[in-house]
């Protein structure tokens, strides 16, 4: 009986070893993905609007941007400078925020950033708030309750992550922050998500193009916000002890198609959308 119980053992636990390698790389293989996705943007918003700024040209803003500056609106103006700012500063921060390296060697600097990334975020999202339904932008109803949902999860994401960071509950703590990474990052996976479906289908499908409003698009500002965190907390499930090696392999397979789907997105929106408009 020993003899056969040995080498059982050993093959379950090389088998789960073998799966959490797998779901491992999985993500990292998303995220390479994305940090390039990420970096291409924030060059973007760095050279169009932080442009228009150094030129001394702030109609520039408008140039892609639906009422992006408007003449005499002070506050409406300064809060769209300040989100464009943050939009900059918080896809940058938060890609040093989630990587491992940077944590472990410049703890100090984690902690500053973090801090920063926090109220950014919700400074950020009181502002888009403003700008949604005050200052007023494309879409309709629909879509701004969904770009509102995004907001009011940054907020309270936000909080919950300050709030164990502060218990020093570092493990429930790093969950809350990397749920406000992805929410932080949810009008993003709206450009990524818009473009994968344009280069897929050739043509607006599921909404209209000139009034940019229908299903889709209000779809799609919900899923900008819900199926990356269904993702997380899928990949949150597969790093237990007690999930099964057929349930790990599951999620990684997920996660490389979400890897996929980012990579496709990102081309799209680089040479559709950001790229050409520099």
């Amino acid at each position: 009986m020993e003899a056969t119980a040995t080498p059982l053992s050993s093959t379950r636990k090389g088998t789960r070893f073998e799966s959490i390698t797998a779901l491992t790389y999985s993500v990292r293989f998303w995220f390479v993905i994305a940090a390039i996705g990420q970096l291409i943007f924030a060059f973007y918003i760095a050279a169009l609007y932080g442009g228009a700024v150094v030129r001394g040209d702030l109609t520039g803003w408008s140039k892609v941007m639906p009422r992006g500056y408007i003449p005499g609106d002070t506050m409406g103006n300064i809060t769209i400078g300040l989100h464009l700012l943050f939009a900059f500063t918080l896809t940058v921060g938060g890609l040093l925020q989630v990587i491992p390296q940077v944590r472990n060697s410049f703890p100090t600097f984690h902690r500053w950033n973090g801090r920063f990334f926090i109220v950014g975020s919700i400074i950020a999202a009181v502002g888009g708030l403003y700008l949604l339904w005050v200052r007023g932008t494309v879409g309709d109803t629909g879509q701004h309750l969904g770009t509102s949902l995004n907001a009011l999860m940054i907020i309270a994401f936000a909080i919950l992550a300050w709030r164990y960071a502060m218990q020093r509950d570092f493990v429930t703590h790093r969950r809350w922050a990397l749920r406000l990474f992805l929410v932080v990052n949810g009008v993003w996976f709206f450009r990524l998500g818009l473009m994968a479906w344009l280069l897929i289908f050739q043509k607006p499908v599921g909404f209209d193009g000139k009034t940019f409003t229908g299903p889709f698009l209000t779809t799609l500002t919900f899923a900008q916000t819900i199926i990356p965190l269904l993702l997380l907390e899928c990949y949150f499930y597969a790093q237990k002890k007690t999930t099964s090696n057929a349930a790990r392999y599951a999620i990684t397979a997920v996660l490389v198609v979400a890897g996929l789907v980012s990579a496709l997105g990102i081309v799209g929106a680089s040479m559709g959308m950001w790229l050409p408009r520099i």
